[in-house]
């Protein structure tokens, strides 16, 4: 019942849609009651000799308009009661996508992919039949049983039906038990099922991998043991669910051994006639659907609450970052500034970044250099504010970034990760998913200053092409130059490029840089790069080894120290040199 409770919110919400259902189905109930004690009349008027031609016309009128009244009134008291389920269906899933959209990565580091869809696709729509059919159940199994038994006693007579439900006590302490072990194995029943669909996505993502290094058939087999897991975790879920049934329909028996041996006793003594007992066995009938859909209430009550106790966990966890309870306007950032910023993952043993300080002005445009692992996309992840990070230590116009507004520093960012968030929609689409309000022409601008334009032209329907999941159909250069053609339609105030033009030649990368620094005159702009041709332009360069600015200066003072920079630039020079010879 608490599972309910918690969802009074929505039944308030509903409450007009629950008054009218609830009002039909007890309108439904009473009608129930009806044919047994009409029939009952009958058989004594037969016995007595009194029963006509006219009162059996009536009795065929009256049964057949009860039908078609009972129809509609089901009819209408199933579609509301349900119609609440899918709305709580509806709103549940779209609080918890917002919920999650608002997430820092550490978050999505708790909670695997696989076990969100089963929130999704399954724990909530548990959760919303319990607000249909749920309540249907309750109300029907509860007031459906009161109705029956006052009608028993009014009827009938009262000391049959007190000793028909003397096996009731017995009923109600047998399923409380089962309820408790329901709960627990439907629980880990949703647990393997979050299991078995990140392996499924985990295969399905990595599906090249896995047959370039001939893994089919272990990643089969890894699969079978999952799907192994989640078989015998619902045996031992669905055998105790049948446990329920027999035993409702085993106290239903006795009740039924008890109405009919103390019932023909009380006709035999004149008590009571043979059409109340007729009527009474009916009515005993009335109660074993109420008993059974008790048993299922249970089972969708401990399903439910199940759910409820999962969905629970992930929405009761909240951002690491958050608005500062008092925030500085800034219009527009003038100036981005580090000072001695150390950062450490959430989890990791040691510092990711440490003592990082620099700063540039509106326009400029920062270089990030050095060794896989040296913190270069961690530095950039801090502009982003995903993460924690100590007070005044990173400065936007001259404020601390913890004192700007989350939505007003994100808006400003036209960010290109490393790895791209690509959709199964056309390219237009991809494209425009920063902004899709863009028109074509600004749509096509950012595609001709990423060097996109002559690939689209090849395509079959052009710039409408579905690209597949994931962007399946294009090579590494192609996604890069669409994620930088994303960014470039929003005009960003600050453009952020992590390592994006390594699947491209030379000579692209040449072009692109130039149109993004022709586009982005007078915007700040951060690259991160393992080819240094792609910073030899930046107004500061900084140098990265295991988290520390071991280097930094414009691109010709770096190369005057003959650091890493140099030495570096050198190497990729002669490589460059000696690919063009082989070339020709």
């Amino acid at each position: 019942m608490s599972l309910i409770i918690k969802l009074k919110w929505f039944i308030k919400q509903r409450w007009i849609h629950y008054l009218i259902g609830v009002s039909l189905l007890i309108i439904a109930n009473l009608a129930f009651l009806i044919p047994p004690r009409f029939i009952g009349k009958t058989i004594d008027q037969i016995r007595s000799e009194t029963f006509t031609a006219d009162k059996l016309s009536n009795s065929v009128i009256l049964l057949a308009t009860l039908s078609c009244s009972l129809y509609v009134i089901i009819f209408f008291y199933h579609y509301l009661l349900f119609g609440n389920a899918i709305q709580l269906e509806k709103l549940l899933k779209g609080r918890l996508m917002r919920h999650l959209t608002q997430m820092t990565p550490s978050f999505f580091q708790r909670n695997r992919t696989g076990e969100l869809m089963a929130l999704v696709n399954n724990d909530i729509p548990f959760i919303a039949n319990i607000a249909g059919g749920g309540v249907m159940t309750l109300v029907f199994t509860f007031i459906g049983t009161v109705i029956v038994f006052v009608a028993m006693i009014v009827y009938v007579d009262y000391k049959l039906m007190l000793a028909s439900l003397l096996p009731l006590p017995l009923l109600a302490y047998t399923v409380s038990k089962l309820g408790v072990v329901v709960r627990r194995r439907f629980k880990d029943v949703q647990e393997a099922f979050g299991h078995m669909n990140q392996h499924v996505i985990e295969s399905i993502s990595g599906l090249r991998v896995l047959r370039s290094y001939v893994q089919e058939r272990k990643d089969i087999e890894a699969f079978e043991r999952v799907t192994d897991d989640v078989m015998k975790k619902n045996m031992k879920a669905a055998f105790t669910n049948t446990l329920i049934q027999p035993v409702i329909m085993t106290v239903v028996g006795f009740s039924y051994v008890i109405g009919n041996g103390y019932g023909s006793y009380l006709v035999f003594h004149n008590q009571i006639t043979l059409g109340q007992l007729i009527t009474f066995n009916m009515f005993l009938g009335l109660i074993i659907w109420p008993m059974v859909y008790f048993g299922e209430f249970v089972n969708m009550l401990k399903q439910g609450s199940a759910s409820l106790e999962r969905l629970e966990q992930s929405m009761e966890q909240q951002p690491d970052v958050v608005d500062a309870n008092e925030l500085v306007p800034v219009s527009v950032p003038t100036s981005i500034e580090m000072k001695q910023l150390t950062f450490r993952y959430p989890g990791a043993s040691s510092d990711s970044l440490r003592n990082v300080s620099f700063r540039i002005e509106q326009g400029q445009t920062l270089g990030i250099v050095g060794r896989t692992g040296s913190g270069k996309s961690t530095l950039l992840k801090q502009l982003l504010r995903q993460y924690i990070i100590e007070p005044q230590r990173l400065f936007i116009s001259d404020v601390p970034i913890e004192q700007v507004a989350l939505d007003r520093v994100r808006s400003w960012i036209g960010y290109v990760p490393q790895d791209h968030l690509l959709l199964s929609k056309s390219i237009r689409d991809n494209i425009a998913m920063g902004n899709p309000e863009a028109t074509d022409d600004e749509v096509l601008r950012a595609i001709e200053l990423s060097c996109l334009k002559e690939d689209i032209e090849q395509m079959s329907e052009g710039w409408d092409t579905i690209i597949g999941e994931s962007g399946i159909m294009l090579s590494g250069g192609q996604k890069q130059r669409m994620a930088i053609a994303r960014a470039l339609l929003i005009n960003p105030e600050i453009l952020i490029l992590d390592d994006v033009l390594s699947a491209v030649d030379a000579k692209t990368e040449s072009l692109i840089l130039k149109n993004i620094r022709q586009q982005t005159a007078g915007r700040t702009t951060f690259i991160t790069a393992h080819r240094l041709s792609a910073v030899s332009h930046a107004h500061w360069i900084v140098v990265l080894d295991q988290g520390q600015i071991i280097e930094e200066g414009t691109h010709e003072q770096l190369l005057y120290r003959n650091g890493w920079y140099k030495e570096q630039y050198e190497r990729q020079q002669m490589e460059a040199l000696s690919e063009g010879k082989e070339a020709l």
